[in-house]
Formats: C-alpha cells, structure tokens, sequence
C-alpha cells in the first residue's frame, strides 16, 4: 500500500514569530532568537496561520524519519525560545580538591585527580554557564548547545587508567529541565 503523503502540524503559541523561507528557518521569542536550515529538500515547510505545516509526498522510510526529525527540532526551537534549557551538573571528588573557573568561552578545571595541567572543556554557541560551590548550571536557548556543553563537561573529567569504582571524582549531569537523572 502506497502512501501519497504524510502531514504534520505545529502550533505557534503566542509570543513566537515564525519565518519559513525554503529550508530556512528562524523562530523569535521572548528569551531570543534561534535560526536554522534544514538540509532535507523532499520536506516541504509551509507557515500557515497559527501553525507550521510539514509535508512530504510519496514518502519513503527515510523521508518519514527525516519528517519527524524537523519536527522535532521546530519543536525544540520554540520552548527555546519560550523557556529555555537549563542543566544542572554536580561536581564530586574525594581525593583532590577541584578547581572549576570559566574564562572566556570554556571552563578550566584544575587539580583533577593531582594532575599537573588544567582540564578545559569548550562552550558552545550562546550558552551561560554558572558556577557555586559544587553545583554548574548550564543555561541556552538552544538544546543541542545546552546538551553539548554539558556533554564536554562531563566528557573532560572521565576516568582513564583507573578503577572507575575508586575514582569516581568528576562532573556528573543531575537534572535536565527540573527532571532529576536516574541512575
């Protein structure tokens, strides 16, 4: 059985402009704005009033993922811009003591595990990261800048050559948009 086509649509809440030019895309709120072009040419995107209209015709599984993959970034694009992304991330140590700083755009972590050379891990895009005590906060509007932040945070503290039972000592992720991480 041969499909014609899938459609899917997208309210746009209040407070949020939408621009649909080909397959670019920019979405304005009150927290920013977020731009991006979508590389997928079968997918057609229409902005009609109050909604954005994704369409593909004769679709393929392939057509299919990539439909939704759009949508999901749309989707991802407009509670940026209406709420933004916030991580929270733990710093943890039991043999040497941490130093964690930001200068300019990464953070430097000094002292793990005794080494000699300071750690960095880069900051993407237009992302704000805090520090207090033992807690960093990772805030953006735009989710895969957030989430990559926090990825490189954790990614430059991992244990190599060790017992990871022992030396749990690093930066671990704890909640992501008030939703604590299960262990």
């Amino acid at each position: 059985m041969l499909v014609e086509e899938i459609k899917e649509e997208i309210t746009i809440p209040e407070g949020v402009t939408v621009d649909v030019s080909g397959r670019y895309f920019k979405v304005a709120g009150p927290k920013g704005t977020l731009e991006r072009t979508f590389k997928y040419p079968f997918v057609q995107l229409q902005k009609k009033d109050g909604s954005i209209t994704l369409k593909v015709d004769y679709p393929r599984k392939a057509d299919k993922a990539a439909l939704y993959t759009i949508k999901s970034h749309i989707s991802n694009m407009i509670t940026g811009v209406m709420q933004g992304y916030t991580y929270k991330m733990k710093v943890v140590y039991a043999h040497f003591p941490l130093n964690i700083s930001v200068k300019g755009r990464e953070v430097v972590i000094d002292n793990y595990l005794g080494e000699k050379y300071p750690r960095t891990a880069k900051i993407v895009g237009d992302v704000k990261v805090t520090l207090s005590g033992a807690d960093i906060v990772v805030e953006g509007i735009n989710k895969e800048h957030v989430g990559q932040t926090a990825g490189n945070l954790e990614s430059s503290t991992r244990v190599i050559k060790r017992d990871p039972r022992v030396f749990q000592d690093g930066i671990y992720l704890v909640e992501r948009d008030g939703a604590p991480i299960k262990w």
